[in-house]
């Protein structure tokens, strides 16, 4: 880190020696210019924000101490040493209270004088650097904390009571406003049941990596929140003068399709609001998005636009919002409103004339599929069940037969969402997270604040649910992922250790030896081999 420095002296031999003895280059420090009185090196002092000054007290026009007095007001973080005479002495009670660094008495023993300036960048730099980390940290709790506000907002559990904490504090949330997207896995249940855990996290944090290098690229405030398995909530902040426009949004829902088609050859379909949303109106928008993607005339079209889903009927709307109403039920653990639901979708059922099922066949068929991705989500149904489940949909049975596995599905789930305890909740969620933010920097107490709880508590739950400590899981979870990414992609090294938390690559293939017994570029190698000349699936974005 280049520092700049200031020298102040009414003695223009002092100036000149200053500049030439003192090795400026050799410490990595450009010296930014001199000044005669403390009135001139108060302009330079605002101009350039010097971190180190060299400040004569005695001076004409305006002296030392009056200079520093006025230096205070608007920099409090510049580090300074006061030249003064022993006669002058009895001044440096004047200056204690204006945090001067050090003092060198004239005549100037430059040697001691290098020495001091040395350590004292030294000190600047690593205050510095510490103030950097610091304030990295203090942006991630943020995100989190702003994402948290979102996903809250968006899935309408009632964790955000409060006012919404927003980026960087600059806009109130009745301003604040979204375009919104849907974006979700087309034919997901059929890829669900063929992906292993294993596959299942890799092609969402691939996907995930995409929207995100894409939306970067766009060049606009956005946050990506993966809602569950397969699909994700696109955000992009709207406020003036940058207004909602349909066409940017289209063009924008179209590129992300494109982007995930060509990279991971797999087809995503993008359902898009067609109007400014607001942070009020996220949830009840993310259930218009669903049922497009569902219930549209043109949920077979990549980009949906959500008003198109007008025409669909007010059977099918009624059953929808039954099957949401017994979702938020069981995310709730509310078992009444949960029952009470399912009893209204059998009443709809009965009440419906013969000549109306053909019609709502396939829509109760998807709406089935709709609530076991919502139950996968919630880790309520074994993968067992899952199976013999998706045989049963995979029949096409009739209205009554679907019926009985919605049923089925509801009472299965109740029945875990009831075991669960709390701490079993929690530690889902640190999962989901991790597995989300793999890129990201990851600790206890990142994950503790999202969850609201101490950091010893979490560490004591995390322990006991996984077996493992926090950084053994994490570590394991990231270096997974890199073996998926080195054996299927041809990113670099270092984008792989990138893209699972490691900025540093020599750090990163230092943790990936000691996992694997081998370097990345070895594994890569080996695996290549194994499967021939295949091409990987998750080719280099930048070729």
């Amino acid at each position: 880190m280049r520092l700049k420095a200031l020298l102040i002296d009414d003695e223009v031999n002092i100036l000149k020696n200053l500049q030439a003895v003192i090795p400026w280059e050799e410490l990595d420090i450009e010296l930014i210019g001199t000044a005669r009185n403390g009135e001139q090196a108060l302009e330079l002092a605002r101009e350039h924000r010097p971190q180190l000054i060299m400040c004569d007290i005695r001076m004409p026009v305006m002296d030392g101490i009056e200079f520093l007095g006025e230096l205070r007001q608007f920099d409090t973080s510049a580090e300074v040493i006061m030249m003064t005479g022993y006669q002058d002495f009895s001044y440096v009670r004047s200056v204690i209270r204006y945090e001067v660094k050090d003092y060198i008495l004239k005549p100037i023993d430059y040697e001691e004088l290098v020495e001091t300036i040395r350590k004292l960048a030294d000190a600047v730099r690593e205050k510095s650097m510490e103030q950097r980390s610091m304030q990295q940290e203090w942006k991630q709790v943020f995100h989190l904390a702003y994402e948290k506000v979102l996903y809250d907002q968006i899935t309408d559990l009632g964790g955000s009571a409060s006012g919404p904490i927003l980026r960087l504090g600059e806009l109130e949330g009745e301003n604040l406003a979204f375009a919104m997207m849907l974006v979700d896995v087309e034919d997901y249940s059929k890829r669900e049941k063929i992906w292993d855990d294993k596959e299942r996290k890799l092609w969402n944090f691939a996907i995930n990596n995409i929207l995100q290098e894409n939306l970067t690229a766009f060049g606009v405030v956005h946050t990506v929140i993966q809602v569950r398995s397969g699909e994700w909530c696109v955000l992009i902040e709207r406020s003036a003068p940058d207004l909602y426009e349909r066409v940017q949004c289209l063009s924008w829902a179209e590129t992300l399709r494109q982007a995930v088609q060509s990279y991971l050859k797999l087809s995503i379909r993008v359902a898009l609001h067609p109007a400014e949303v607001t942070l009020k109106q996220l949830s009840k928008t993310y259930k218009s998005l669903q049922r497009s993607l569902y219930l549209s005339s043109t949920a077979h079209e990549g980009v949906i636009v959500s008003e198109r889903a007008r025409g669909s009927s007010e059977t099918s709307q009624q059953l929808w919002d039954t099957i949401e109403e017994m979702v938020t039920g069981l995310k709730r653990c509310d078992r009444r409103r949960t029952e009470t639901a399912l009893r209204e979708l059998n009443e709809s059922f009965k009440s419906l004339p013969e000549n109306s099922f053909e019609r709502v066949a396939p829509i109760v068929h998807y709406l089935c599929i709709h609530l076991l991705r919502e139950m996968r989500e919630m880790e309520v149904i074994g993968r067992h069940e899952e199976t013999e489940i998706w045989r049963q949909i995979d029949r096409h049975q009739g209205i009554r037969e679907t019926l009985q596995v919605v049923n089925q599905l509801v009472d299965q789930s109740l029945e875990s969402v009831m075991k669960k305890k709390t701490s079993d909740v929690l530690m889902l969620s640190a999962k989901d997270y991790i597995e989300r933010n793999l890129s990201a920097e990851l600790s206890i107490d990142v994950l503790a604040e999202y969850l609201g709880i101490s950091g010893s508590y979490f560490s004591l739950l995390f322990k006991q649910h996984f077996g493992e400590t926090f950084v053994e899981y994490v570590t394991k979870q990231r270096m997974e992922m890199a073996r998926s990414l080195l054996a299927l992609s041809d990113k670099s090294v270092t984008q792989v250790g990138l893209m699972v938390g490691y900025a540093e690559r020599r750090y990163f293939t230092r943790v990936f030896s000691k996992y694997t017994g081998m370097l990345p570029s070895e594994y890569r190698e080996q695996q290549q081999n194994k499967s021939g000349a295949d091409k990987p699936a998750w080719t280099n974005h930048e070729e």
